[in-house]
């Protein structure tokens, strides 16, 4: 097969969280043209500094996708509004709008409540007994109760919530019109409270979003609610799947573990290693199309065509680290990049480094001997997601977990 032929992709069913072999070979050879389920055609981007050029040069456009057959898992589109389809300078204000309310520092005056949230889950799996689903019973709640929190939703809504969240991120697991109910559903519930916070103030993000001006500029309604969409992929399914993927990853690299366990302030580091290490992301990152031609790694991508950058392959880049499909917890190489990189990086990165750093420490600190519940080889694993990671993970413990 020549570089330009599309070839099918994902080249295969992803297993559990191994790294797909085929990029290693890729990364030292050339680039090549792949054919997502449905889209037309891209240039496969998976060197370190190759998805960061795309990721980060002008001449990489997310706003020239509109309009376009972009490349994707599933046959629908994501709801249009949303901060990632634009380009400087629109996406500039925004950025800069949102900066205003979304601070490091608000972040971290909910680490507080994160950890009363935390230690609560852990509570309630100890009173239970063992075996508990980490998944079910720590991994999904503790996220949803933390944006929850942070974007001032009400306490009876949300379960409904949690449904609807999930829909940004399937790609098989529910059926097109499912996902578009439950779109249209979230959209109108975040609009009706973005037109509350409009007639009576409250403190939280989203009330601090919607009061953000810059000058005589503020976010539009309908800017407003794309963010909020936004911010509720980033804070939610995501999140959730790296606690369970963190402490799967854990489990199965015992010396690791030992070394985590006996110097906790390694736990920073450890968060970074760990979001390097485990491939998340099934198709790689949102596509981008080159505004003029652009040679990458020996093939010449030309203006109008699309290119995926693929976040874990960049991460296992053998010229940026070391042993790259190693997990080493102290490891001090260069930045991974799970949240993106550019003008287009996760805006939602300081909260997720927050409640990993919550919840694996918690997890460590609380449950003694914390071990996988039964044979590893029965695991499931999710099936029709956008990420990657167990459906459920049966955990045990040993003796009174502690405070």
């Amino acid at each position: 097969m020549t570089a330009t032929e599309a070839r099918p992709y994902p080249f295969s069913t992803p297993r559990r969280l191994d790294a797909e072999p085929l990029l290693a070979t890729l990364r030292t050879q050339t680039t090549i043209r792949v054919r997502l389920p449905y889209g037309e055609p891209a240039w496969l981007i998976t060197r370190y500094e190759d998805v960061k050029l795309v990721l980060s040069d002008p001449r990489f456009s997310r706003a020239a996708g509109a309009g376009r057959d972009q490349p994707r898992m599933r046959p629908f589109f994501a709801p249009p509004g949303s901060i990632m389809d634009l380009d400087p300078p629109d996406h500039s204000r925004l950025r800069r709008l949102v900066a205003k309310a979304f601070t490091v520092r608000r972040i971290e005056q909910l680490r507080p409540r994160a950890q009363q949230v935390a230690d609560e889950l852990v509570d309630a799996m100890v009173a239970k007994g063992p075996p508990a689903d980490l998944v079910e019973d720590f991994a999904l709640q503790l996220p949803v109760t933390v944006i929850c929190d942070l974007l001032g939703v009400p306490e009876e809504d949300r379960a409904t919530y949690r449904m609807w969240s999930e829909a940004f991120v399937p790609t098989t697991r529910y059926a097109p019109e499912k996902v578009r109910e439950c779109l249209m559903q979230l959209s109108g519930y975040l609009a009706d409270l973005i037109a509350q916070r409009g007639k009576t103030p409250t403190d939280d993000l989203l009330g601090a979003l919607v009061a953000a001006r810059d000058n005589d500029d503020r976010l539009g309604d309908r800017e407003l609610l794309g963010l909020v969409q936004s911010m509720i992929l980033a804070g939610h399914e995501t999140t959730a799947s790296q606690i369970t993927n963190f402490v799967y990853v854990l489990l199965t690299h015992p010396n690791q573990l030992a070394e985590l366990r006996a110097d906790p302030g390694l736990l920073p580091r450890a968060v970074e290693e760990l979001q390097r290490f485990i491939p998340l992301s099934v198709l790689g990152a949102i596509p981008r199309y080159a505004l003029a031609d652009v040679e990458l790694n020996g093939v010449l991508v030309k203006a109008g065509d699309a290119v995926l950058p693929v976040l874990p392959s960049a991460n296992r880049d053998e010229s940026v680290y070391t042993d790259p499909e190693r997990l080493d917890l102290r490891r001090a190489e260069a930045t991974h990049l799970n949240f993106g990189h550019g003008p287009h990086h996760c805006l939602g990165a300081p909260l997720a480094r927050m409640e990993l750093q919550v919840a694996l420490g918690t997890l460590l600190k609380r449950l003694p001997g914390l071990r996988i519940a039964g044979p590893e080889a029965d695991i499931e694993w999710k099936d029709g997601l956008g990420v990657r990671g167990p459906a459920d993970l049966p955990i045990s413990w040993d003796g009174t977990p502690g405070r």
